[in-house]
């Protein structure tokens, strides 16, 4: 392992002392904390490898915080994880602040009334859970077409039922 590769808080493993923790780093040696003990060594004759696992972004041209959080963001959409804020947005302006009350026929029950921004929040993910569910029927491998075609109907028909909700989204495209 050359020098350069080093950096404190790195694990590396030792033929002989095992896995240790770089404390220092000087021009050609390194300081390491072993199980046993400190000790200074060089990296490349001491034959030192990484022990954990690494990863090396050449070229990179924005700030670290800034990559790690599109990446997130990029995750969690292919996921179908969206933000509570974000789904609100898409909530038509004449819904927002809302409340959703629904009475029991049954009078010794109490009505249930929660937010309208809970309730679209949770019709958007279920409308994103289907959308990856129609992505990974697509993608199954071992799926015949007829079995797809059979299972997108059932993804369709979800759908369908769904589009009574259509009411809340500002904008036609988010719609079901």
């Amino acid at each position: 392992m050359k020098i350069e590769d080093l950096h404190i808080g790195l694990k590396v493993r030792h033929p002989q002392y095992g896995v240790g923790v770089v404390q220092t780093i000087a021009a050609h040696t390194a300081e390491i904390r072993f199980p046993e003990g400190q000790r200074v060594v060089e990296p490349v004759t001491a034959e030192l490898t990484a022990a954990e696992p690494q990863a090396a972004l050449l070229g990179l041209t924005v700030p670290l915080a800034q990559l790690i959080k599109r990446t997130v963001e990029t995750t969690a959409a292919l996921l179908g994880m969206e933000s509570p804020d974000g789904v609100v947005e898409k909530l038509g302006l004449r819904w927002q602040g809302g409340r959703l009350v629904m009475h029991p026929t049954d009078p010794t029950l109490t009505t249930k009334e929660i937010p309208l921004e809970v309730f679209f929040h949770k019709i958007v993910m279920v409308r994103n859970q289907l959308r990856v569910l129609e992505q990974k029927i697509n993608a199954h491998e071992k799926l015949s077409d007829a079995e797809k075609v059979e299972m997108q109907q059932y993804v369709t028909r979800c759908q369908g039922s769904l589009t009574t909700f259509n009411l809340l989204f500002k904008n036609k495209e988010d719609q079901f």
